[in-house]
């Protein structure tokens, strides 16, 4: 009897069993950025006779193409935190650069579009203004539709992204808005992209990691109705992130535009599934509740080194496309297993 309760009393002083730890999502993704970056090394040697990763200019270029998405796919993580989705970002691009632009003309442009009201010569703070502005106002919609109307995300920002594309073909006939001032022409110059790119994730990434904003928007994504029983207004910081995502949207439109010198209707399609990419690959759940800044950016730097890849290799473009859609699925069928690995060891 003695003994059997000496062992009862042992095994209730036993340390219970640890959980198992795992490998962080942007661990993974890193993993997967330096396994592609080999791949195209040795690729380059075999196929170019010159190495991928050993050239500053090809390497700066790379970030360079990939860093206006990547401004999108800050605002688009957020959004996705939460349990959302937004398919509306490209479109509002699009039509961003075309009203912006609009505000950015010179005078000695005689087809300007707002010339003969005189408003040309503006300062650079008006098409930024004006750009933002409307950025916010569609992230604004979508954030009312989705809160306060129950709409699924998914509907609430394809009719925003079908919209806002029309808008932009409307508000010049479809035709292109050119020649900006030389202060607004340099928001999209140089390496000004990556800098303003760099300033937005490193601000986002703070905002997510130490303010109550992060931690209600992790919450919200986590659990919806526990977020709302402890306290947590869920439908304004829904309107909040929408509207957060819109604004950099916009933000990108500017940037677009200004690097390119000129505005066009069609400016930011597919933005939209190119950003929601960077941060699936970088480790953000698509159910919500997990994910970081830091993961966008490698998901990011991802699709750069697989653009720069196969242009380095001379590839045909559509071969792109088939690349990043496998990869986009894989990061999906991942996350999903992912998901269900950590059920089970609940």
């Amino acid at each position: 009897m003695a003994e059997a309760t000496t062992k009862t009393s042992i095994a209730t002083q036993m340390p219970p069993k640890a959980q198992k730890r795992h490998r962080p999502a942007e661990l993974n993704a890193l993993v997967g950025l330096v396994g592609i970056a080999l791949v195209f090394e040795i690729l380059g040697w075999i196929f170019q006779g010159q190495s991928f990763l050993v050239n500053t200019q090809r390497l700066s270029i790379m970030v360079l193409q990939v860093s206006v998405i990547g401004i999108i796919a800050v605002g688009v993580t957020q959004v996705i935190i939460t349990g959302g989705i937004d398919l509306s970002s490209g479109s509002v691009v699009g039509a961003t650069a075309m009203i912006a632009m609009s505000f950015a003309q010179v005078s000695t442009y005689p087809r300007a579009v707002f010339i003969e009201q005189g408003w040309v010569d503006l300062p650079v703070i008006v098409p930024i203004i004006v750009g933002l502005a409307c950025g916010l106002l569609a992230g604004l919609i979508n954030g009312l539709l989705i809160a306060y109307t129950k709409i699924p995300p998914f509907i609430a920002t394809l009719g925003m992204m079908v919209t806002a594309r029309g808008i932009a073909k409307w508000y010049t006939k479809g035709q292109p808005v050119s020649f900006p001032t030389e202060d607004f022409a340099a928001i999209g110059q140089g390496m000004m992209p990556v800098v303003i790119f760099l300033v937005i994730a490193v601000l986002f990434y703070l905002i997510l990691k130490y303010t109550v904003y992060g931690k209600h928007t992790y919450a919200i994504g986590s659990n919806q109705d526990a977020a709302r029983m402890s306290g947590i207004n869920v439908e304004r910081h829904l309107v909040l992130v929408y509207s957060i995502a819109g604004v950099l949207a916009g933000l990108a439109g500017m940037v677009v535009a200004a690097r390119g010198l000129t505005a066009q209707s069609g400016m930011g399609l597919m933005y939209e599934l190119d950003a929601i990419a960077m941060a699936v690959i970088g480790g953000v759940s698509l159910s919500g509740g997990r994910g970081s800044i830091i993961g966008t950016a490698i998901g990011m730097l991802i699709f750069g080194v697989i653009i720069s890849g196969f242009t380095f290799l001379r590839l045909d473009a559509y071969y792109q496309e088939m690349i990043k859609g496998a990869i986009i699925v894989t990061a999906v069928v991942v996350d999903v297993w992912r998901q269900k690995r950590r059920a089970l060891e609940a």
